[in-house]
C-alpha cells in the first residue's frame, strides 16, 4: 500500500529570495515571512506545479520584499538601557521611562504618560528588564480571562488553561488535545486589540486545527475586524 507523506520540504530562490517551500495536504497556497528574522515560508499543496507556485511567488514579491525590509529594521532596533528618559512600549503607545531609587521594594507603575520604575541602588540593566518584563506578565495577566471568558462564550468553547511565555517567532500558541493556550510576553507592548486578535486566533484552532478556509471563516464570524489587528501586529517594528 502507498501511503503519502504528510509533508515535503525544500528551499528554491525566486528572483534571488531564498523560499522554504512546504508542500502538503491542504487547499491553497500560502505565504509568510518571519517577522524576526526574514525567512520566507510557502505553504503549497502537492497538486500545484512548480510553474504556478513561482507564478503564485512573483505575484506576493513586492509585498515579500517590504516585510523582509521590516525584519531587517526590527534587527536593528536600539537595545534599551532602562535608563530615565527612554521611551518603553506598552498596550500599542510609548511611555517615557522615570526611574526612582528606592530602599523599599521594586516595583513599576504607570501613571499618565510616564512608567515610573523603582529600583534599588545595585539594580543593574539585567534587573531592569526582569523587573519590567515582571510587570508586563502581570498587566497581561489581569486582561487575558476577561478576553477568554468573552470568546467562551461566542464560541462555545472553553479554554482549560492559558500561559504566557517569551516567544522569539510567534505571538501565541494553542495545544488543542489539553485545550491550553500560550501568549507571547511581547504582547504587552501591543494594543489591547492586538491581543484580544491573537487570543482569539488561537482559541479558534480548538475548533479547527488547521489554517484553512474554515479557519478564517470562523475569525471573520468571531471577530470581523481581526485583519487590521493582525495587519497592525505583523507590521509593528519593536
Amino acid at each position: 500500500m502507498f501511503r503519502r507523506k504528510k509533508e515535503v520540504v525544500y528551499s528554491i530562490i525566486v528572483s534571488g529570495i531564498s523560499i522554504e517551500v512546504s508542500r502538503k495536504r491542504i487547499k491553497n497556497l500560502y505565504v509568510r515571512v518571519n517577522r524576526n528574522n526574514g525567512l520566507v515560508r510557502v505553504s503549497c499543496p502537492f497538486m500545484i506545479s512548480d510553474y504556478a507556485l513561482k507564478q503564485f511567488i512573483l505575484s506576493r514579491l513586492k509585498w515579500i520584499e517590504n516585510q523582509i525590509v521590516k525584519a531587517n529594521s526590527r534587527n536593528q532596533k536600539t537595545v534599551l538601557k532602562y535608563e530615565s528618559g527612554e521611551k518603553i512600549p506598552f498596550e500599542g503607545r510609548e511611555y517615557s521611562l522615570v526611574l526612582k531609587e528606592v530602599i523599599a521594594k521594586e516595583k513599576v507603575e504607570k501613571i499618565d504618560n510616564t512608567i515610573i520604575m523603582s529600583v534599588k541602588g545595585s539594580s543593574n540593566i539585567v534587573k531592569r528588564q526582569e523587573l519590567l518584563e515582571v510587570w508586563y506578565r502581570s498587566q497581561l495577566k489581569e486582561r487575558i480571562p476577561e478576553l477568554i471568558e468573552k470568546y467562551e462564550t461566542k464560541m462555545g468553547i472553553r479554554v482549560k488553561e492559558f500561559r504566557i511565555k517569551k516567544m522569539k517567532t510567534r505571538w501565541g500558541t494553542c495545544n488543542i488535545r489539553v485545550g491550553r493556550i500560550w501568549l507571547s510576553l511581547e504582547l504587552a507592548k501591543k494594543s489591547l486589540g492586538c491581543l484580544e486578535m491573537v487570543i482569539v486566533h488561537e482559541m479558534v484552532h480548538l475548533l479547527e486545527r488547521l489554517h484553512n478556509r474554515r479557519f478564517y471563516n470562523f475569525m471573520d464570524e468571531f471577530m470581523p475586524n481581526w485583519k487590521t489587528y493582525n495587519e497592525e501586529l505583523n507590521s509593528s517594528i519593536d
